[in-house]
C-alpha cells in the first residue's frame, strides 16, 4: 500500500530586490524596488514580459535584519524607510526616484538599524491600496452606516483578511472623530498600533491613545491626559484602544477602579465607531453587556475570524454581514495577477487538504454479523469517535486495545500520517481535538509511553491542564508556544480550548478525535493549522508552510460537514436548500481549494471527487444495511413524505408486517388528516400557531395562576429587601442568588401546574430545558439591572470614600465624618431597594410571567406532537423493514452486478413478489405496480375524486444501489463453499422470510451431517451412496453433503479430476427439492455457484412442493417420477 503524501513546506530565500527599463524614458532615474520569497528573474519577468519591457537586475539581498532582534521583513518595510529619508516614490507603485546602488546602501543600513533613522522621524506612513474584498467590505458597510443611527456591522472574515487596515479605511471614509477599539485579546494590540503607525501615524490628525501593556510605551501611543494636552487645530481625532478586561475593570463599567471616563456614556463622549475586533470571543457575559450598555456610540463594527453566516444570523440581517470564507481566499490566491507589481499577497496562505479514514474497521468485530431482528427501538450501528475515546472511572479507555490498535496504526501503516520518519518530518507540531478531559489524559499517558510518540513533547491543553497533581498548571498557549521552541516535536492535546482566536503558525495539521458534528465548530478546528508560518532551520535556511492537513477518522460524519461547508455560506444552497446538481457544483468548487483524501476499496488513500464526498456516507451507510439484512433505517428516506400520502398508500405501508412481528396487526397513525393534526410547515416540522399556543395557555394556567405568581413575586420582592437591611454588604454570589430570587416565584408556580396539567407528558428532562429557559427570560432583566445597579453603587463607595477622605484633611468632627458615612450607607441601600423595584417591575410589564407560560405550552406541546410524529415514522420505517427484509432473498434469486432501485421491479415476476412480501397476519402482500409507486411516487384520485400527486422517494437511491453492489460482493466472496476458511455464508446476510424459509444455522447444519454419518460410516466415500433433502430452505445441507463427497479421499482417488468428480456427485448422488420459485432460485444459485470455471451438465435440484406427497404418503413414487429413476 502506498504511504500517503505530504509535503507541508517549501525552502524560500525572502529577498528584496531592485531593477531598472533602461529603455522606458519615463522612468529614468527611477528604481523599482520589490520582494519576493521566490526566484527573483522569474519573479521581475513575471511584471516585464506583459509589456515586452527590457530590464536590468541592479541587486538581491536577502531581506533580514542583520542585528538583533533577527529576523525577516519585507519591501514595505523598507519603503517606510525610503520615505524617511526623503525618497521620492510613484503613487501607486513600488518605483522609487533613487539610484540603484545608493538604494543598496541605504538597504544595508536598513538591515543594521532596523528603519531607525532618529528620534523624530515622524514621516514614517507609507501609501496603500486596499485589495478588492477589503474595498468591498468598507463600502458596503459605509453604506450601510449612511443610512442608519446606532447600526451595528459584522465582517465575518477569515484571519489574514486585513481587518485592521480595513477598518481604519473605513473610520477616514466615515470622517469618524472619536473611534473606539475593543478587544478580548490584548495580543491583537500590537497589529492595530503597528497598521497605525505604518499607514496613518500622527500627520493623519488622528492621535492614539492606549494604556494597553505591549504599546503603551511604543512611539506615538499616548494616554488619555497626553492627548488633551496635545489637541490643536490639526488634531482630526483619537484612536483609542482599550482590552475588554481593563473596560470591564472601570468604575463606569461596573468595576471598582476610577479609570476610563471618557469612554463612559454619564461622563465621556459620543464615539462615532465601537470597533470589537473578535466578536465571536468573551462577549456573552453579563459584565460585558452592562458595558457595551454604558458606552454612547453611532455605529459599531464586529469583527469575527469564524467565517460562518449561522453564528451570527440571530443578531444581524445578511444585509449587515460581509463574509469571507477559506474558498474566497484560495480563489484569490490562484486567480491573481502574475504581472502585478505586488506579489501576490495570498500566497503565503497555505493550503488545506482533508485525509479521511475508515477507522471502523479496527471494531467492526463489535458490529454483529449475522441478522438479529430488530427492537422495538433500533440503534444503527455507526463508528463513533467519543465512544472509542470513552474512559471508565480508573481513568482508562474503555476500548484500551482498540486505542493502542490505533496508535500502532498510525505509525506503522502506510497510509496513516505518522508511519514513516519521513511523514513524521513534515508533521512536527500537531493538534488533536477530543471530547472529554479524561480522554485526553489518558491518551497523553498512552502517547508517552508509545515507541514512536514518546519523542514527542505531550502537551495537555484540557480541563485544569495537570496529567498528575504536580504537573505544573501553566495557561494553555503559553505551554504550547514554550514546548514549540523548546522541544522539536510536540503533540497539543485539547477538548475545545485553542480552538479559536489563537494563532500557532507552527501547527501544519489537525487531529479530529472527536465526534464533533457542528461544520461551524469543526471547521473552526480545523483552520488552526491554516495558520501561515515562515520556519527556519538551526543553519538560517526559511521554509514557507505550503500546505496544512485535516486527519479524520469518521469519513461518513467528516464528509457531510465537508458538503455543508461548501453549500451553508452559499444563500440558494444553505440549509439543505438547493438540488444535488448545485450542492455538487459547489463542492467541486471547494475541492478545488481543499482536496479531500479517502480510503478506496482495497484501502488506498485516493483524492475524492465531487460525487464521491456527497455519496461515500451513503457508501458507508450502505455497508451496515448489508451488515443488517437490508433491515435498516439508512435504507429509507423522505419518511417525512408520508404525511402527506394518500390513503392508498398509507394501506400499502400498514399491510405489511412490521419487523417486530406484534401479536396483532398494528397500522402506522397515519392518515390523511394527520399533517394537519401534528401541525407540520411546509418543511415538514411541528409548527404550532401562536394564537393556539396563547389560547392553550390561558386555559391551562389561567388568572389563578398567574394571580399565584405575583404573589410570589411580591413575597420574593419583600423577602429581598428585608434582607438586604440585615446584610447590606453586597455577597460573593449576590447576582447569582437574585437570579434565583426572582425566577423561582415564576418557574415554581408554573411548573407546579404544568406538572398537574401534562402528567406523564412532562419529561424530566424537559423540566429542567423549561426551567432553564424560564431562568434565562428572568435572567436577562435582572442582570441588566443589577449591571446598571453594580456601575452606580461602585461609584457611590468611590464618592464615599473621597469625601470622607477630604473631611479627614480637613479637620472635621467625627459626628460630620460619621454623618457622610450614614449618608451614603443610606443612598447605596436605596439604590440596592431601587433596583430590586426596577426588576420587580420590569418583570410585571414585560409580561414575562405569561411569555414563560407561552414558552411551556409551546414546548411541551411541540414535544409531544414531536413525539407522535416520530412514532409515526417509526411506525412506518417498522412496516418498511417488513418489506425490505425480503430484499436480500430477491437479490440472491434473481439479481445481479447491474440491478438498481430503477431496475428491482423489472427482475421478480409480480406473483413471486407478491408471495414473498405476503404478510401472514393479513395475507395481503405487495404489487410491484405498489412498490413502484412508494419508489418512484405518482399521481393519483383522492376519494374525493381530486386529482393528487404523491412524491414517493422511501428508498435512498445511492444507499440501495450501494447495498446491491456489496451484497452482490459478498455472494461472490463466499460462494465458494469448499474453502475450509470461510467464515460465514451469505444466508448471514439474508434474513429468514416470515411466510415458509427459517434457515438453519450452518453450525446445525454441520453437526446433523456429522451424525448422518456416524450413523452410515462411509457413506461419503460411497461413490453410489445418494441422498435427498426433499424441501430445501436454502441448500445448505445438499452443499455440506457436496462438500464432505467432494473431499473425501476414496472419491478423489476414483475421480481425480475435480470438475468430474463433482459433476457425478451432482448428476448421480445429490437430489433436492425446493417448494417456491424463489426458494428454488436461491438454492439453485447457491448450490451451483461454487466456481465460474466448473460447469455442472446435469443437477438434481427441483421445484417441487412435496409436503402433499410426504401428506398422502405418494412420496415415494412421486420422487421416482420427478427425478426419472
Amino acid at each position: 500500500m502506498a504511504a500517503i503524501q505530504i509535503k507541508t513546506a517549501t525552502r524560500v530565500v525572502p529577498q528584496c530586490y531592485a531593477y531598472t527599463t533602461p529603455g522606458v524614458p519615463a522612468h529614468d532615474g527611477w528604481t523599482k524596488i520589490g520582494f519576493t520569497e521566490r526566484d527573483v528573474e522569474t519573479r521581475i519577468k513575471e511584471q516585464t514580459h506583459t509589456v515586452g519591457v527590457a530590464h536590468k537586475t541592479w541587486w538581491a539581498m536577502r531581506a533580514a535584519y542583520m542585528t538583533e532582534p533577527y529576523g525577516t521583513f519585507t519591501d514595505k518595510d523598507f519603503h517606510a524607510y525610503l520615505k524617511k529619508l526623503g525618497v521620492s516614490r510613484e503613487n501607486g507603485t513600488e518605483w522609487f526616484r533613487i539610484e540603484p546602488n545608493v538604494a543598496r546602501e541605504d538597504f544595508i543600513d536598513f538591515t543594521q538599524n532596523h528603519g531607525v533613522v532618529s528620534e523624530n522621524d515622524a514621516d514614517a506612513v507609507i501609501p496603500y491600496k486596499l485589495r478588492d474584498e477589503q474595498a468591498e467590505a468598507v463600502q458596503r458597510t459605509a453604506d450601510y452606516f449612511s443610512s442608519r443611527e446606532n447600526a451595528e456591522f459584522l465582517w465575518n472574515a477569515k484571519p489574514r483578511f486585513g481587518k485592521t487596515l480595513s477598518a481604519y479605511d473605513l473610520c477616514m471614509k466615515l470622517g469618524a472623530r472619536n473611534i473606539l477599539i475593543v478587544t478580548n485579546r490584548p495580543a491583537i494590540a500590537n497589529s492595530w498600533y503597528q497598521d497605525y503607525e505604518t499607514f496613518f501615524g500622527p500627520q493623519s490628525g488622528y492621535i492614539f491613545v492606549s494604556n494597553v501593556d505591549g504599546i503603551k510605551d511604543r512611539k506615538f501611543v499616548y494616554s488619555r491626559e497626553e492627548y488633551i494636552a496635545k489637541l490643536n487645530e490639526n488634531t482630526k481625532g483619537c484612536i483609542e484602544f482599550v482590552s475588554l478586561q481593563d473596560l470591564k475593570g472601570s468604575i463606569y463599567f461596573g468595576g471598582r477602579f476610577d479609570k476610563l471616563s471618557e469612554l463612559s456614556a454619564e461622563k465621556g463622549l459620543t464615539w462615532d465607531v465601537l470597533i470589537v475586533d473578535e466578536a465571536h470571543e468573551g462577549v456573552d457575559t453579563y459584565k460585558t453587556d452592562t458595558a457595551f450598555n454604558h458606552i454612547r456610540r453611532k455605529w459599531t463594527l464586529h469583527l469575527s475570524g469564524t467565517p460562518f453566516k449561522a453564528l451570527a444570523n440571530d443578531k444581524f440581517p445578511e444585509s449587515a454581514i460581509y463574509n469571507w470564507t477559506y474558498a474566497d481566499e484560495q480563489k484569490k490566491k490562484r486567480d491573481w495577477d502574475a504581472s502585478s507589481e505586488i506579489e501576490n499577497p495570498y500566497a503565503k496562505l497555505p493550503r488545506l487538504s482533508l485525509f479521511t479514514y475508515q477507522m471502523s474497521d479496527i471494531v467492526r468485530d463489535r458490529v454483529r454479523k449475522g441478522i438479529e431482528l430488530a427492537e422495538d427501538d433500533i440503534e444503527e450501528f455507526a463508528f463513533d469517535l467519543n465512544e472509542f475515546f470513552k474512559t471508565n472511572e480508573s481513568g482508562k479507555f474503555v476500548h484500551d486495545t482498540d486505542v493502542d490498535k490505533f496508535l500502532d496504526a498510525m505509525t506503522q501503516q502506510d497510509k496513516f500520517p505518522f508511519s514513516t520518519p519521513e511523514l513524521r518530518d513534515e508533521l512536527k507540531h500537531t493538534f488533536w481535538i477530543l471530547n472529554r478531559v479524561a480522554s485526553a489524559k489518558a491518551l497523553a499517558k498512552k502517547l508517552k509511553l508509545h515507541p514512536i510518540f514518546k519523542d514527542y513533547e505531550i502537551i495537555l491543553a484540557a480541563g485544569d491542564g495537570k496529567l498528575d497533581d504536580d504537573d505544573e498548571n501553566e495557561k494553555s498557549f503559553d505551554k504550547v508556544t514554550k514546548a514549540i521552541s523548546e522541544h522539536d516535536r510536540t503533540i497539543t492535546l485539547s477538548v475545545g480550548q485553542l480552538t479559536t482566536g489563537v494563532t500557532i503558525p507552527e501547527w501544519t495539521a489537525v487531529l479530529m478525535l472527536s465526534n464533533m458534528a457542528s461544520p461551524a465548530l469543526y471547521m473552526q478546528a480545523a483552520f488552526r493549522a491554516q495558520n501561515p508560518c515562515l520556519f527556519h532551520d538551526k543553519d538560517g535556511n526559511s521554509y514557507r508552510k505550503q500546505n496544512a492537513y485535516v486527519f479524520d477518522f469518521d469519513p461518513a460524519r467528516t464528509l457531510t460537514i465537508f458538503e455543508q461547508f461548501a453549500n451553508d455560506l452559499i444563500p440558494e444552497t444553505s440549509g439543505d436548500k438547493g438540488d444535488f446538481d448545485s450542492r455538487k457544483q459547489h463542492v467541486r468548487e471547494l475541492l478545488n481549494f481543499f482536496p479531500v483524501y479517502g480510503e478506496d476499496e482495497e484501502g488506498s488513500m485516493i483524492e475524492l471527487d465531487a460525487e464521491k464526498v456527497l455519496t461515500i456516507p451513503r457508501h458507508i451507510h450502505a455497508r451496515e444495511v448489508v451488515e443488517r439484512g437490508f433491515m435498516s433505517n439508512f435504507l429509507f428516506a423522505n419518511i417525512g413524505g408520508i404525511f402527506g400520502a394518500p390513503k392508498e398508500i398509507i394501506d400499502i405501508i400498514n399491510n405489511m408486517q412490521a419487523i417486530e412481528e406484534p401479536k396483532a396487526l398494528a397500522p402506522a397513525a397515519v392518515d390523511e388528516t394527520t399533517a394537519g393534526a401534528l401541525n407540520l410547515n411546509e418543511n415538514g416540522e411541528v409548527e404550532i400557531p401562536r394564537e393556539q399556543i396563547i389560547g392553550t395557555a390561558s386555559e391551562l394556567f389561567g388568572d389563578k395562576v398567574y394571580a399565584d405568581v405575583e404573589d410570589q413575586l411580591a413575597s420574593a420582592v419583600e423577602e429581598i429587601q428585608r434582607n438586604v437591611e440585615l446584610t447590606p454588604n453586597p455577597k460573593k454570589d449576590e447576582l447569582k442568588t437574585l437570579r434565583e430570587q426572582f425566577s423561582r416565584p415564576i418557574a415554581d408556580t408554573l411548573m407546579d401546574s404544568a406538572r398537574a396539567q401534562y402528567g406523564g407528558d412532562l419529561k424530566k428532562s424537559t423540566q429542567k430545558q423549561l426551567e432553564r429557559r424560564i431562568q434565562e427570560t428572568t435572567d436577562t432583566v435582572v442582570t441588566r439591572e443589577y449591571g446598571d445597579y453594580t456601575i452606580r453603587d461602585h461609584q457611590l463607595a468611590k464618592e464615599r470614600e473621597d469625601r470622607i477622605q477630604e473631611a479627614q484633611q480637613s479637620g472635621a468632627t467625627m459626628a460630620e465624618i460619621t454623618q457622610i458615612d450614614e449618608e451614603y450607607a443610606a443612598r447605596r441601600l436605596q439604590g440596592y431597594r431601587d433596583m430590586v423595584d426596577n426588576i420587580s417591575r420590569k418583570l410585571h410589564s414585560d409580561e414575562t410571567v405569561k411569555k414563560a407560560a407561552e414558552t411551556i405550552v409551546e414546548t411541551v406541546e411541540t414535544e409531544k406532537l414531536n413525539a407522535e410524529k416520530d412514532s409515526i415514522e417509526g411506525s412506518v420505517r417498522d412496516h418498511l423493514r417488513g418489506f425490505s427484509r425480503t430484499i436480500p432473498a430477491f437479490l440472491m434469486a434473481y439479481g445481479d452486478e447491474n440491478t438498481t432501485l430503477a431496475n428491482f421491479d423489472a427482475l421478480v415476476p409480480d406473483e413471486v413478489f407478491w408471495e414473498v412480501t405476503v404478510n401472514p397476519q393479513n395475507g395481503q402482500g405487495v404489487t410491484l405496480d405498489q412498490f413502484r409507486m412508494l419508489r418512484d411516487g405518482g399521481d393519483y384520485v383522492s376519494e374525493s375524486g381530486e386529482q393528487k400527486h404523491f412524491d414517493g422517494h422511501l428508498f435512498d437511491e445511492v444507499v440501495f444501489n450501494d447495498a446491491v453492489q456489496e451484497f452482490m460482493k459478498k455472494r461472490a466472496e463466499l460462494a465458494n463453499y469448499f474453502e475450509p476458511d470461510h467464515k460465514g455464508d451469505i444466508f448471514d446476510f439474508i434474513p429468514p422470510q416470515r411466510t415458509n424459509q427459517i434457515f438453519t444455522p450452518k453450525k446445525v447444519v454441520k453437526d446433523m451431517v456429522d451424525r448422518l454419518e456416524q450413523e452410515n460410516p462411509g457413506c461419503f466415500d460411497d461413490p453410489d451412496a445418494t441422498f435427498a433433502d426433499l424441501y430445501m430452505k436454502s441448500g445448505m445441507y445438499v452443499t455440506e453433503i457436496v462438500t464432505r463427497l467432494y473431499q473425501s479421499k476414496r472419491m478423489k482417488a476414483l475421480y481425480p479430476d475435480d470438475a468430474e468428480r463433482l459433476n457425478h456427485i451432482f448428476a448421480k448422488q445429490v437430489f433436492g427439492c425446493a417448494p417456491t420459485e424463489i426458494i428454488y432460485r436461491i438454492c439453485l444459485r447457491y448450490i451451483l455457484g461454487f466456481s465460474d470455471e466448473i460447469r455442472i451438465a446435469k443437477n438434481n435440484i427441483r421445484l417441487c412442493d412435496t409436503l402433499e406427497y410426504a401428506k398422502n404418503g405418494t412420496m415415494d413414487a412421486e420422487m421416482r417420477k420427478l427425478f426419472d429413476l
